[in-house]
């Protein structure tokens, strides 16, 4: 049996590390029940088998780099370091949870997992980067994220966002309203995610000015886009000519983000998916990226990354043919 000791520095409250209520250290402990954990002060003592106590030590040594950047830690940032730590290959979630992309209101927006990490370093290293995953990955939040802070850093000019203005079973033609109206309801998560980054006050004024822009696919037709950071959001509602439509607009210091889930396809007739044939296209042109995210990196309500992994593994069995009963 191993004793290892570990001392928390003066300037990490105790209380930050085990949680109120003791809700971290209880749940640091479930993920190692070989070891015991006695916490007396300042000082954290691990008893039980040496490769458990090392590979506890570094789980709470990775919490204190996260309280020290700010961070009030959480039960559910415990359980996301220990998914890192034992995925293979491992990932420090210091480094992964205390990345700052943007603030606002005294609110930070930081990646929470090793994936979503990996996808804000591709769009910060690559000129297109593809986002491709299920839905509440933070693909498009975070990519939003990164536009707001390049526009902060003077890196680009403006933000221009799209969607593609379908849905299953609806046309726009058969919507009440102007035009504007029309498409409102297309555009509306993306004016909610600007919402937490940008102070509501700014955003007309923004808007007003053409630093901001959010439109409809079909308005990106025979544009230029300098100087912009460009998101297309759903792309998976695209066409293959509306897909390389839109990748044609890029032009010089511009940045293109573009996510989108190809499972769900709503474009009308069984037409293809211009997201989901984009690999096999654009697949090792430099400066390109594609970056996967799964049900691990879902970031909303637990149960949707659980919801997620039923609808994967019955699109999985659902194609395999059944056994035939003898009569």
């Amino acid at each position: 049996m191993e004793r290892l000791l570990i001392t928390v520095p003066p300037a990490i409250p105790m209380v930050s590390l085990v949680g109120v209520s003791d809700a971290n250290m209880l749940a640091i402990e479930a993920a190692f029940p070989s070891v015991n954990v006695t916490v007396r002060g300042n000082e954290i003592t691990l008893r039980g088998p040496h490769i458990d106590c090392l590979a506890m030590e570094k789980l709470i040594t990775e919490m204190m780099v996260v309280i020290r950047s700010g961070q009030v830690l959480t039960v559910d940032a415990v359980s996301r370091s220990i998914a890192m730590l034992e995925a293979q290959p491992s990932q420090n979630p210091g480094e992964v949870l205390s990345l700052n992309i943007v603030s606002n209101r005294g609110r930070t927006i930081r990646p929470k997992t090793a994936n979503q990490k990996l996808y804000v370093d591709a769009i910060e290293e690559n000129t297109i980067t593809f986002g491709i995953g299920p839905a509440g990955t933070g693909k498009t939040y975070l990519a939003m994220a990164k536009a707001v802070a390049a526009l902060q850093a003077k890196k680009v000019n403006r933000i221009i966002l799209s969607r593609p203005a379908v849905e299953a079973g609806e046309k726009l033609g058969f919507l009440p309203g102007t035009l504007n109206e029309k498409i409102d309801p297309y555009l509306r998560p993306l004016f909610d995610a600007l919402h937490d980054m940008i102070d509501t006050d700014s955003i007309p004024r923004l808007m007003q000015t053409g630093v901001i822009e959010v439109a409809p696919l079909a308005f990106m037709r025979g544009r230029t886009l300098n100087d912009a950071f460009i998101i297309l959001d759903e792309a998976q509602n695209t066409t293959p000519e509306q897909m390389k439509m839109f990748l044609t607009r890029l032009g010089f210091g511009s940045k293109m983000v573009i996510t989108g889930d190809v499972t769900q396809n709503d474009l009308p007739n069984g037409q293809r998916s211009g997201l989901a044939i984009i690999r096999d296209i654009l697949d090792g042109i430099d400066d390109i990226s594609f970056m996967e995210l799964t049900a691990e990196d879902v970031v909303r309500h637990r149960l949707i990354g659980d919801i997620v992994k039923a609808y994967d593994k019955y699109d999985a069995t659902k194609s395999v043919p059944r056994p035939i009963r003898n009569a």
